[in-house]
């Protein structure tokens, strides 16, 4: 792609997303979430094969029916309360506004787009929808996190997690891989967000963190499926090493990362004595948690002296400094959780 359109690109998503964040107005919302969607297209076809070309069509028309949701609702409630702002919502509309922003993130069961579509793109673009457009939606359901319906949220937090750790159990692409972990992860977040917004916060700040770094680890190896990772060792020893590392953040395992946000959100669940929803959610989390640790053991199967015969490039592959930065994150906030708590 041309540098300039490129950067063009980049600075849309950057001003789409700056002006959700900004605007208390919801059809100023509504811009910025049209602008992200339209920013990220020329993206996703900037290499011509049919499968992105199919893959941007299915984002462009879920996300084009989500924001006419968005819009038809957020219209209706300002002709019913006279008011536009984002955090005044009459009943019915708080439901509808809800279920199209969870379509827009990607939570089950309205999540059929998400694997389809980043399968077919590349994993830099895979990078960005996975991450940077989640923050917008997510942002705004932060806002009427106080007016939504707890069953609501409690139902499509429990349908998330099952379905992304069931949904990423069979699968050989790591891009399928991720688009399931990407679902579950939203669950755990979900089925918070109304006891403690900020708990929220914290799990999608980590979310990210970890997410990139694993999609920055993917792209200086340029693996897309399980067979490219087994024999990457070669490659870069330290690399796979840390992938590793980082899967296991993602599964939730101590002394990770990844196991403060499940622990905090466990603890929280008990105390709002909700203990029998604390242990469907764990149990739940086991079917995730048994991809990655298959992920996990395909790599140590090929560590030395287990490398099977293959055609690999014997040479090592450069990390970038982001790359590193993004997976000490991903690996070592842990002890730092109370502190980031108590920033948020």
């Amino acid at each position: 792609m041309n540098p300039t359109a490129l950067m063009i690109m980049l600075l849309s998503l950057a001003i789409g997303t700056t002006m959700t964040l900004m605007s208390h107005h919801w059809l100023l919302a509504w811009i910025g979430l049209e602008i992200n969607t339209l920013a990220i297209i020329p993206l996703m076809t900037k290499t011509p094969h049919p499968r992105a070309i199919e893959a941007a069509t299915k984002y462009f028309l879920t996300q084009a029916s989500a924001s006419a949701l968005i819009l038809f609702s957020a219209t209706m409630n300002a002709w019913k309360t006279g008011e536009w702002s984002i955090t005044l919502l009459s009943d019915p509309y708080t439901i509808t506004l809800s279920m199209a922003l969870m379509m827009k993130l990607g939570l089950a069961p309205l999540h059929f787009w998400l694997p389809e579509v980043i399968q077919g793109i590349p994993l830099s673009t895979g990078l960005i929808l996975s991450t940077w457009q989640k923050i917008a939606p997510m942002a705004l359901l932060l806002q009427i996190s106080h007016l939504t319906d707890l069953k609501l949220l409690i139902t499509m937090g429990l349908t998330s997690i099952l379905i992304g750790g069931w949904g990423g159990i069979n699968q050989t692409q790591l891009r399928k891989v991720m688009a399931f972990s990407s679902i579950g992860h939203l669950g755990w977040m979900v089925l918070i967000l109304k006891f403690n917004p900020q708990l929220t916060l914290f799990n999608f700040l980590l979310y990210i963190t970890m997410t990139a770094a694993m999609f920055f680890s993917l792209m200086s190896i340029s693996s897309t499926k399980i067979s490219e990772i087994s024999s990457s060792w070669p490659k870069s020893p330290i690399l796979v090493t840390t992938m590793m590392l980082v899967l296991l953040s993602l599964a939730g395992l101590p002394p990770l990362t990844g196991f403060s946000p499940k622990l905090l959100i466990i603890l929280e669940l008990a105390k709002q004595n909700t203990l029998l929803l604390a242990s469907v959610t764990m149990l739940a989390s086991l079917l995730a948690l048994f991809f990655y640790l298959r992920l996990t053991y395909v790599m140590i199967l090929t560590l030395p002296p287990h490398i099977p015969p293959s055609s690999t490039n014997w040479r090592t592959t450069k990390n970038s400094p982001l790359t590193a930065t993004m997976t000490t994150l991903a690996l070592l906030i842990f002890p730092l959780s109370p502190t980031f708590l108590l920033i948020i």
